[in-house]
């Protein structure tokens, strides 16, 4: 057990960790997650396809490598 010299008091680390690693964590809150969209369903066969939002054009273009790239 090692003490603290600044806090004048006992630190149980080992003790402190291992009540740590056996606490229960709580659940996450419930979101609703939308599914994922596939790359295939936007670009319908193409390479390319224009995407509108909030007022401007963007491009997501697929490549040889298949990756996936947005521009404005």
């Amino acid at each position: 057990m090692k003490t603290s010299p600044a806090l004048g008091r006992a630190e149980p680390q080992a003790a402190m960790a291992a009540s740590l690693a056996a606490a229960p964590v709580p659940p996450l809150p419930s979101v609703a997650v939308t599914p994922p969209v596939s790359s295939s369903s936007l670009l319908r066969g193409g390479k390319s396809v224009q995407i509108e939002h909030n007022g401007s054009l963007y491009q997501l273009r697929a490549t040889k490598l298949g990756k996936l790239i947005l521009t404005k």
